[in-house]
C-alpha cells in the first residue's frame, strides 16, 4: 500500500476544512436571509439587498441587525445574533464580528431576581405561542420586569396574513374598547355639564367658583384685546404697552410673528412664534433606525433657522468622537445658552410643553436664557424608520426599555453635537421619567448619566397609583397576552384616534380629548386656564406600540409589578425593612440617644449605610443627581413612594438636590396648573443652573432669575453616600389665597405684572 504524498495530504486537509466553512456558509446565508428585512426573492433594484450580515450590541441585551446595505433594523434575540456573528466569522476568518459584551451590568433584588440578559432561558416562550407567525423565533428573557418582545421575520403570505388578520380583528375590538371609553366619558360627565347649564340658566357664573377666576378673566380681556390689535396691525404697539409694567428688556427682545383669534392646531411653531419665539424640527436616526423628531425653540432676532439639510439624520451612531455638526456662530456676541432637554409623556409629544402662551415650560426656560430642545419618542405623530413601513410588525416590536436605551441617547447625543456641550440638563414628566430612570438603570445603558448634569422630573412614574385598579384598566391585566394583541393589534395601540384627530375640528377633538382623559385618570381642569383647555389636547394622543401598551397596562409587567424596576415580593421585602426601621428609630431607647442629635439639625437624621443599599440599589455610581416634583393628589404614579426610596437610603449613588410635594397637585398639573411656573417652572431653572458645572457657568449666560444665586448654592457631588434634600411641602395649592392668586398675577412666565393696569392703558393707546 501506498503511502499518500505530501501534495495528496495538503489536499485532503483542505478538503476537510472545506466542508465546514461550506456547511457555515449555508447556515450564514439561512440565518442572514431570517433575520434580513427581505427574502432574496422579494428583493429588487430599488430594495437592493437587505440581508443581515452583522449585529450590532448597543447593551448587553440589545442586539440591532445592520443589513447589507448599510441599514438598520431593530434588535433581535441576543441567541441570534450571537449565532449570526460566529457563523459569519466562520465563513471570512479575515472578519471579526462584535463579540457579545461581558455582563458586567447585570443587577440582583432582594427577592432573589436577577436583572439584564439571560442568555439560553425559556427557549419556548412567549415568541413563540402568543404571536405564531411563521418565521418568529424566541427571544431570550431580559428580566422579570421586561418579558421578551416577538420577533417578527421577513415578510412572507402567511405572515401578512396573520397581520392583516390581526388588524382586522383589532380594528374592530379596540374600536368598541374606545367607545365603551367614550360612553363611560359622556354619562359620568353628563351630571357636571347640566351643573353648569342650570348655574348659567340662573345667571349664575359656573367658573366663579375655579382657583384662579379672576385671574382667567384678566387674561381671556388680555388674550381678546391682543387679537383684535392684531388684526388691526397694532401688535407691536400694543405688546409693547402691555409688556412696559413687566420686565421691559424681554418685551424687546421676544416680539411675536403670529397673532390674532388661536386657530389651535397641532404646531408647535406656531405657539411659539405667538410669543416671539420659533421653533425648528431636526430628524434623529435612533441605533435601530427610527426616525425620531427633535424641536429646537429659539429667538428667531439672535438665532438663523438651520438648513433643511442641517437638520436631517445623522448616522445611527450616538456620542462620536468628531460630531457631525455643532452650534452654528449665528448667535450675537452674546455667550452661549446651556441646553436643556425636555421628554413627554405617554400618548404624548412635546407639543405637551407648549401650549400655555408665556407660562409653557418650554417657552418660559427659552426665554430665561436656556437653550431649549424637546424630544419625541419613536413613532409619534409620523411613524418612521429607515428601512420598515408602517404594516411591518418589526416596526412596533418596542415598549418603554427601547424608548430608554434607544431614543433618549439619540435625542442627547444630537442635542449635544448641535449645541458643542458635554453635558446637558433633562427635564421629564411621566412617562418621560419612566424611560429615564430605566436607561440610568445599572443593567441598562448606564453610560448615558455622563452626559446628564441634572435630571429633573416631574410627576415622576416609577411606581403605581390606585387608579391602576380601575375596571377597565383591570379588564386590561386578566387578558392573556394573545388575547391583548387580538384585541389591540400588533401595531399601533388603537390608531382610530389618530384618524379623529386628522378629521374633527380642532376645538371639539380638543373638549373631547378632556372628557375622555378626565375620565380615563380623573382628572380636572380646575387649574389649568379655561381658554386654552382645548390646545392642550391637541398634541395628544400619537402613534404608540401596542406592545408599549401591553408593557405599561398587561398581566406581566408594571400594571401586575407596580413598579417599573422592582417586582411586588421585593416591594413587600422593602416595605417590612421600613416598618422595623420605624419601629427602631420610634424607640424609647433610639429616641433618647437622638434626641442632641434632631436639636443642633434641622436636617433628617441620615438613614444607616451599608452594603446591602449598594448592592440592591438601582442605580450605580456616577448618576447625575435628580430633582423632583410630586403632586400630591396624583393618583396616576405614586411619588411620594419613590422620595421615600431615596429618603431611606436605598440609593446611596444618587444625590437628590431637590425634592417637592406639591399638595392638590394632579398629574398634569406640573406642567399645565396656572401656577406650575411659580411651582415648579421657576425651581427647575434654578436647579439646572445650581447643578451645571463651573466651566459652564463661565461660559454660558446666566438665566433670568439666577443672578443671586451664591457660591455656595451651587451643588458638589459628595464622595460618598447619596445626599437626599430635605423634602418640601408646598400646602399652598389648596388654599387659593391671596398669596395663591398671586403667583400668577400677569402670566407671561415670571407673573409679576400689574395685567389689568396694562390692559386699561394699552386698550387707551392701542385702540
Amino acid at each position: 500500500m501506498s503511502t499518500p504524498t505530501v501534495a495528496e495530504e495538503k489536499a485532503e486537509r483542505a478538503q476537510e476544512k472545506t466542508k465546514p466553512k461550506t456547511k457555515a456558509a449555508l447556515d450564514f446565508s439561512q440565518q442572514a436571509q431570517r433575520l434580513g428585512q427581505y427574502s432574496p426573492d422579494q428583493e429588487d433594484d430599488a430594495t437592493g439587498s437587505t440581508q443581515a450580515i452583522e449585529a450590532k450590541f448597543i447593551t448587553p441585551q440589545d442586539a440591532v441587525i445592520e443589513t447589507a446595505d448599510g441599514g438598520r433594523l431593530p434588535a433581535v434575540p441576543i441567541e441570534e445574533a450571537k449565532k449570526l456573528n460566529e457563523l459569519r466569522d466562520e465563513v471570512d476568518e479575515e472578519h471579526r464580528s462584535e463579540e457579545v459584551p461581558k455582563q458586567t451590568n447585570m443587577r440582583e433584588s432582594k427577592d432573589g431576581s436577577v436583572h439584564g440578559a439571560h442568555l439560553g432561558e425559556e427557549r419556548g416562550g412567549e415568541g413563540q405561542t402568543d404571536t405564531p407567525l411563521m418565521s418568529q423565533t424566541p427571544p431570550s428573557r431580559t428580566n422579570p420586569l421586561f418579558p421578551p418582545l416577538p420577533m417578527y421575520g421577513p415578510p412572507s403570505i402567511l405572515r401578512r396574513f396573520q397581520c392583516w388578520l390581526f388588524r382586522l380583528s383589532s380594528s374592530i375590538l379596540s374600536l368598541c374598547f374606545l367607545l365603551v371609553i367614550i360612553l363611560g366619558a359622556l354619562f359620568t360627565s353628563t351630571p357636571v355639564l347640566a351643573g353648569r347649564l342650570w348655574l348659567r340658566l340662573t345667571f349664575r357664573d359656573p367658573n366663579k367658583k375655579r382657583p384662579f377666576s379672576e385671574e382667567e378673566e384678566r387674561r381671556r380681556k388680555a388674550r381678546r384685546l391682543a387679537e383684535r390689535a392684531w388684526q388691526k396691525g397694532k401688535q407691536n404697539e400694543l405688546t409693547k404697552s402691555i409688556n412696559d409694567g413687566g420686565e421691559g428688556a424681554e418685551s424687546e427682545e421676544f416680539i411675536p410673528l403670529e397673532g390674532g383669534p388661536d386657530k389651535i392646531p397641532c404646531d408647535v411653531r406656531y405657539y411659539a412664534r405667538r410669543v416671539g419665539l420659533d421653533c425648528e424640527i431636526f430628524d434623529v436616526q435612533t441605533e435601530d433606525g427610527f426616525i425620531i423628531e427633535l424641536w429646537h425653540i429659539y429667538n428667531p432676532r439672535e438665532y438663523q433657522r438651520r438648513k433643511p439639510s442641517e437638520r436631517a439624520p445623522h448616522s445611527p451612531e450616538i456620542f462620536p468622537d468628531h460630531p457631525e455638526t455643532s452650534q452654528p456662530q449665528n448667535e450675537s456676541q452674546k455667550k452661549k445658552k446651556y441646553p436643556v432637554l425636555l421628554i413627554h409623556g405617554l400618548l404624548q409629544s412635546a407639543g405637551a410643553y407648549c401650549t400655555n402662551d408665556d407660562d409653557s415650560l418650554a417657552f418660559f426656560l427659552a426665554k430665561s436664557g436656556y437653550d431649549v430642545w424637546l424630544g419625541n419618542n419613536r413613532c409619534g405623530f409620523n411613524p418612521r424608520h429607515t428601512m420598515l413601513k408602517y404594516g411591518d410588525p418589526r416596526m412596533w416590536a418596542w415598549n418603554i426599555r427601547q424608548m430608554g436605551v434607544m431614543d433618549l441617547p439619540a435625542l442627547i447625543s444630537r442635542v449635544l453635537s448641535e449645541t458643542g456641550f458635554d453635558k446637558l440638563g433633562l427635564i421629564a414628566h411621566s412617562q418621560g421619567t419612566t424611560q429615564t430612570l430605566v436607561a440610568l438603570a445599572k443593567e441598562q445603558r448606564p453610560e448615558i448619566s455622563d452626559k446628564i448634569s441634572v435630571f429633573c422630573a416631574l410627576a415622576p412614574a416609577a411606581y403605581a397609583g390606585p387608579l391602576i385598579g380601575k375596571m377597565y384598566f383591570k379588564f386590561m391585566r386578566v387578558i392573556s397576552p394573545g388575547m391583548f394583541r387580538a384585541m389591540f393589534g400588533i401595531h399601533a395601540f388603537i390608531p382610530f384616534m389618530m384618524i379623529m384627530h386628522s378629521i374633527l375640528p380642532p376645538r371639539f377633538y380638543g373638549a373631547m380629548g378632556y372628557q375622555v382623559f378626565s375620565f380615563l385618570f380623573n382628572w380636572s381642569d380646575e387649574r389649568w386656564e379655561l381658554d386654552l383647555r382645548d390646545r392642550l389636547f391637541q398634541f395628544s394622543p400619537v402613534y404608540v406600540s401596542a406592545e408599549s401598551m401591553r408593557w405599561w397596562l398587561g398581566r406581566e409587567c408594571f400594571a401586575k409589578q407596580k413598579c417599573i424596576l422592582a417586582t411586588r415580593e421585593e416591594k413587600i421585602i422593602e416595605d417590612k425593612e421600613d416598618e422595623q426601621e420605624d419601629q427602631q428609630e420610634n424607640s424609647p431607647e433610639s429616641s433618647e440617644s437622638d434626641e442632641p442629635d434632631r436639636s443642633m439639625s434641622s436636617q433628617p437624621r441620615p438613614k444607616r449605610t451599608d452594603d446591602d443599599r449598594a448592592k440592591y440599589a438601582w442605580y450605580g455610581p456616577g448618576t447625575p443627581p435628580f430633582a423632583l416634583w410630586v403632586g400630591g393628589n396624583d393618583e396616576l404614579v405614586d411619588g411620594r413612594r419613590l422620595l421615600r426610596r431615596f429618603e431611606r437610603n436605598r440609593e446611596p449613588h444618587v444625590d437628590v438636590v431637590h425634592s417637592k410635594v406639591i399638595e392638590g397637585y394632579e398629574h398634569l398639573d406640573v406642567i399645565w396648573a396656572m401656577d406650575a411656573i411659580e411651582k415648579v417652572g421657576k425651581e427647575v431653572r434654578e436647579v439646572i443652573w445650581k447643578t451645571a458645572s463651573d466651566e459652564v457657568r463661565n461660559m454660558c449666560r446666566v438665566p433670568r432669575g439666577c443672578e443671586d444665586l451664591k457660591e455656595e448654592d451651587f451643588y458638589r457631588r459628595r464622595d460618598h453616600g447619596g445626599q437626599v434634600e430635605r423634602r418640601e411641602l408646598d400646602t399652598t395649592t389648596g388654599e387659593w389665597s391671596k398669596r395663591g392668586r398671586e403667583q400668577v398675577s400677569g402670566g407671561g412666565g415670571e407673573g409679576d405684572k400689574d395685567l389689568e393696569e396694562n390692559i386699561k392703558q394699552a386698550e387707551e393707546k392701542v385702540l
